[in-house]
């Protein structure tokens, strides 16, 4: 994720396929955020897409705002 910005406190990922999924989240984990609500998928007859939206709690949103 690029840390050039003012962290946001809530992110929806998304990913054409569970991997690449999996691993967004994995990323977003490792950097402090934390998942919020259920996995979601849709198909639209040709493309797959799967969504998890993460947020950054808010004690670790202060540490990580631009000064």
């Amino acid at each position: 994720m690029d840390h050039t910005t003012e962290r946001l406190r809530y992110i929806l990922l998304t990913a054409p396929n569970g991997d690449e999924l999996a691993a967004r989240v994995s990323e977003a984990l490792d950097e402090g955020y934390e998942l919020y609500g259920s996995p979601a998928i849709t198909f639209d007859g040709e493309h797959m897409l799967v969504a998890q939206a993460v947020v950054l709690p808010a004690y670790a949103a202060g540490r990580y705002r631009r000064p």
